[in-house]
């Protein structure tokens, strides 16, 4: 049990696998009450019944699909009116295509757009007044050292990410004296689903495999952060000294990384 963490409401969106599915099992373990949102209502359903299981709590869950917007607002607005106030904000929602802009789809560059940056964005914008009335309150975004590092076939992807960290660097400095913690979780590759949309042949993912992140410690280690001031965490640590090695030298660094720029 998490002192911080108990009798807490945590809203989760991208909640139905992945990183999202042991963040709500995270929250619940340490006292809190996760509030899942995905389009898989089969999988909340299962996640919600062995949450319930496990720690005799009850974990809330909506089906969303977060890139239609105007349903979105309404479903906000929604758990607004059923929890009275939220206390803290996962936005962990997110999804890729890697392609080479000259081949990517608009349909799959509109979708990045509208979960990765416009759903993050209207759910912080829907949600900020609640925290400013309340006094408290803890936004994470999930970005992705994609958004420090850009790489081929991954130009929109590290672009919604670019638009998630400068969002998240301003937002935390508008309201650092307000109560509200805003922290950005950079990430490497995880071990999750989400390459077999990102990338169907398996070939980066096979490139990738030893480096990966473990979904649940990923979880772990932002569900522990929760109600902490913290500015970012970067998973892995050596692939954040990569990204702050390009900010000062990205040409030497393109072209002494290329091939591994190039794994996608």
């Amino acid at each position: 049990m998490n002192e911080r963490i108990k009798g807490k409401k945590i809203l989760i969106t991208g909640a139905s696998s992945g990183i999202g599915q042991y963040l709500a099992i995270h929250v619940a373990r340490q006292g809190g009450t996760p509030i899942m949102v995905a389009r898989s209502r089969d999988r909340l359903e299962i996640i919600a019944e062995k949450i319930k299981d496990a720690f005799g709590t009850r974990a809330c869950w909506y089906e969303a699909d977060l890139s239609n917007d105007a349903d979105w607002k309404d479903i906000i607005d929604q758990i607004c009116y059923d929890h009275g106030s939220i206390d803290a904000l996962i936005n962990n929602a997110g999804m890729a295509v890697f392609e080479l802009v000259s081949e990517s789809k608009w349909k799959d560059i509109d979708r990045m757009i509208s979960v990765n940056v416009k759903s993050l964005f209207r759910t912080t914008h829907q949600l900020l007044p609640h925290f400013l009335q309340q006094g408290s309150g803890h936004i994470v975004n999930i970005a992705s050292q994609a958004g420090k590092i850009a790489t081929p076939k991954s130009a929109v992807y590290s672009a919604t990410k670019h638009a998630v960290l400068g969002f998240t660097n301003a937002l935390r400095m508008e309201v650092e004296d307000k109560g509200i913690f805003v922290t950005s979780v950079n990430l490497g590759p995880v071990r999750t689903n989400f390459f077999k949309q990102a990338d169907p042949s398996g070939a980066y993912e096979r490139s990738v495999d030893r480096i990966m992140l473990d979904p649940n410690q990923v979880a772990l280690e932002v569900v522990n952060a929760l109600f902490v001031k913290q500015r970012e965490i970067n998973l892995p640590s050596w692939m954040n000294s990569g990204s702050k090695v390009y900010s000062i030298a990205p040409a030497l660094m393109e072209k002494a990384m290329q091939g591994q720029f190039k794994k996608k």
